[in-house]
């Protein structure tokens, strides 16, 4: 390999590396371990040899360092020289046993070498493209990319970068209402970097919460300029989640500024998810209010905090509970994993009493103060209480007569409509007596007996 050759080898391993992004000192690097390797293959070891390259000269230098013995004793030609040999090559001034370093031209160790080299050249070259992806993509992890659909299988897709890297995403990181087909673009997060059988495999999400936070930060302008932040973010990919938001700005309204004006931010984020329903709610450090409006639509709630079980009781009115829970328990799932506390639901049994129902204490202008007692003795506080148990358990319990039990079963009963006692909750409630039932016209004469008491008398 003359000069020229070398030079040219060096030009078009320039090009090469250019591609690639590889340095110079990479380069030589890459040059002397091949040519090592290829020396090693030829002659058994390359630990008398040094290798010098220049790459910007261009320039390729390998030289041989062997011991001068006498002559006729030479037993390895790659370690040993003779006497007589070294002073033929210019060595006349040095002696046995002194060490004698001669120039080697590559080209001098044949075709074979020559291949050799090339072999050792594409698999370190290879090698370092291996180390160099794995190294720029572990920096990018949790970074949001578009790539482009190269194949579909069954479980996983393979797609491609702007710079032809392979990126695979497994179906399980897919958002299950995900369809793709070949040449598709698709929008995702660089969830983490194998490092398998010295082959670096780029793992793709869809399902991540980060993919959700990037795509917000490209649509809202408040996002990027950090006047509002994304503080937590919970999701059932593909179907529903909860994004708390805060703003740093008091003139800035969190919500408005990621929803948009009728929604025209957010839709480009559903859009991009599969139609994913997005609830946005405030940010506030007080958890039992987070955890109120994690609930949302329920409303009403009360809530009481365990901070060192990291648990919240949280009591609501009974037709606010199945809001709270959520279809598939969606809801309420979501709101724990957005404020990180386990919630128990329980009925608010003094709102519902306070709405739905009455105590007995309410009824002593009509029912005697010492049934009243008998019937709260028996853990009867309220009206709907009584009307829940059948008339003879009644008797049984309070050793009331039948007719005592039958008198506040009416009076209590005329509180309420048929609609609000249906029969497989008060099975044996008795017919309605209409003497505890005023008819229409007595019910007009007294809103007109009402009427004149309110009318103030003329003076006289």
């Amino acid at each position: 390999m003359n000069n020229k050759q070398r030079s040219a080898l060096m030009d078009a391993l320039k090009e090469y590396m250019g591609q690639k992004n590889i340095d110079e000192d990479t380069l030589s690097k890459v040059l002397e371990e091949s040519l090592r390797s290829s020396i090693a293959k030829m002659y058994g070891s390359d630990s008398n040899f040094d290798v010098i390259v220049n790459p910007d000269h261009g320039d390729v230098e390998i030289w041989r360092n062997r011991i001068i013995v006498a002559d006729g004793e030479v037993t390895n030609p790659m370690q040993e020289v003779s006497l007589s040999e070294a002073h033929e090559n210019g060595g006349e001034d040095l002696e046995e046993g002194e060490e004698f370093i001669d120039k080697v031209e590559f080209e001098s160790f044949g075709r074979r070498a020559i291949q050799n080299l090339r072999q050792a050249m594409a698999s370190k070259v290879l090698e370092l493209e291996k180390d160099t992806l794995y190294a720029e993509y572990s920096q990018r992890v949790g970074e949001m990319i578009r790539a482009e659909v190269y194949q579909v299988w069954k479980r996983e897709l393979l797609l491609m970068d702007s710079e032809g890297n392979e990126l695979n995403m497994p179906r399980s990181l897919m958002i299950p209402r995900d369809r793709f087909k070949k040449g598709d673009t698709a929008t995702a997060i660089i969830e983490r970097v194998d490092y398998n059988n010295n082959n670096p495999k780029i793992i793709l999400s869809r399902v991540s919460n980060e993919l959700m936070k990037q795509l917000f930060i490209r649509e809202v302008p408040e996002l990027q300029d950090g006047l509002v932040t994304i503080r937590a973010i919970a999701r059932i990919p593909g179907e529903r989640a909860k994004v708390a938001v805060e703003s740093y700005d008091e003139r800035v309204d969190p919500i408005g500024a990621v929803v948009g004006v009728r929604g025209s931010r957010i839709q480009g984020v559903v859009n991009e998810l599969r139609n994913e329903s997005i609830d946005v709610l405030q940010y506030t450090s007080n958890p039992e209010l987070l955890i109120q409006r994690a609930l949302n639509p329920a409303k009403d709630a009360v809530v009481k905090i365990n901070e060192e079980a990291k648990r919240a009781d949280v009591y609501l009115p009974r037709e606010e509970i199945k809001k709270a829970i959520g279809k598939m328990g969606q809801n309420i799932k979501l709101a724990m994993m957005l404020t990180g506390y386990q919630i128990d639901i329980y009925r608010d049994e003094a709102q519902s009493i306070a709405e739905e129902d009455l105590f007995l204490t309410e009824f002593d202008d009509e029912i005697e103060q010492w049934v009243i007692d008998v019937l709260m003795g028996i853990g009867c506080d309220t009206a709907k209480g009584v009307l829940r148990r059948s008339r003879q358990d009644l008797i049984r319990a309070t050793d009331l007569e039948e007719k005592t039990i039958e008198h506040v079963m009416q009076v209590l009963m005329t509180e309420f409509d048929d609609d609000e006692l249906p029969e497989d909750q008060y099975p044996d409630l008795p017919p309605r007596d209409p003497r505890y039932y005023p008819t229409e016209d007595e019910l007009a004469l007294e809103d007109e007996e009402s009427a004149d008491e309110d009318v103030p008398a003329d003076d006289e």
